[in-house]
């Protein structure tokens, strides 16, 4: 297995206000570091605080870094990253790698959250996945024959960006939703819905109706086994996925839907395990 290769890593989870870094030794997080950042600095200042952040838990003899940023990556490049507006075009695979001296791998968080369910979490065992983030914003990673796949130019999975109804499926299928119709977010609904609030739990499902589209456009274009959801609004899920299977008797091809695996992660810290995977894929 790929996984065998390369044990010792270093697992990188930057955040629009914090970075994370684990070192994850066969699989599991043994020291796990955090610190705010400073995302209205220049550039040269956020990166120092990564590397210092990263440089706490490395050890000697790491085999490689992996990094998941929340935004585009093409071949090492970051670009225009969200809350750091500094870094519109950062060569980050370069910089980390010059400033270590190991193998460094920099994906985006939707690409880095498939490859740690994998390798780590509910996809292991599976060779066809789609790791989905339901947050803020909306997008995949997808897994194909075991191995990531990020498209020619990085942009693979930006399903939230397909336009949908008048909009795109980002302002239906995200934590948008429940803001615009009901002026309140999602964890609060969930607050309400389970001392047993009848209102938010309508509310709550009503999110299915949409959001069995998003699961529609990605059965059609990639026919996973299995879709991992991850992401603020993946907690609402129990809440929301009566409705939602409810739409999906829509969906041409049943016999592949009844095969379909569909769950919310369970793995704790998986984004930083999730940014170590990187290193498992690229070995």
């Amino acid at each position: 297995m790929r996984a065998a290769k390369k044990n010792l890593l270093v697992g990188v989870d930057l955040g629009g206000t914090n970075v994370r870094a684990g070192l994850v030794r066969n699989g599991k997080i043994t020291a796990l570091q955090t610190r705010k950042i400073s995302s209205r600095a220049k550039q040269a200042v956020v990166i120092d605080e990564v590397c210092e952040t990263i440089a706490a838990v490395l050890p000697r003899g790491v085999d490689g870094i992996g990094i998941g940023v929340p935004s585009l990556v093409d071949h090492g490049v970051v670009y225009a990253v969200n809350n750091i507006p500094s870094w519109r075009e950062v060569p980050l695979q370069k910089i980390l790698k010059r400033r270590f001296g190991v193998p460094v791998f920099v994906n985006n968080d939707a690409n880095c959250f498939a490859l740690g369910e994998l390798h780590f979490g509910a996809g292991r065992g599976y060779q066809n996945l789609v790791g989905l983030i339901v947050g803020t914003g909306l997008g995949a990673g997808i897994v194909i024959n075991g191995r990531l796949y990020s498209g020619s130019n990085g942009g693979a999975g930006e399903i939230g960006a397909i336009a949908y109804r008048e909009k795109d499926f980002e302002h239906y299928c995200s934590g948008r939703f429940f803001h615009r119709e009901f002026g309140l977010d999602g964890a609060t609904l969930q607050q309400l819905a389970g001392r047993g609030d009848r209102k938010a739990q309508a509310m709550l499902a009503a999110f299915g109706d949409d959001f069995a589209n998003v699961i529609m456009a990605l059965l059609y274009a990639y026919d996973p086994e299995i879709i991992v959801l991850g992401g603020s609004v993946s907690k609402v899920y129990p809440y929301f996925e009566k409705r939602m299977r409810e739409k999906l008797k829509a969906f041409h091809f049943q016999h592949s839907l009844k095969k379909l695996v569909m769950t919310q992660t369970r793995k704790p810290n998986i984004a930083v395990l999730a940014a170590a995977a990187l290193c498992l894929d690229n070995a």
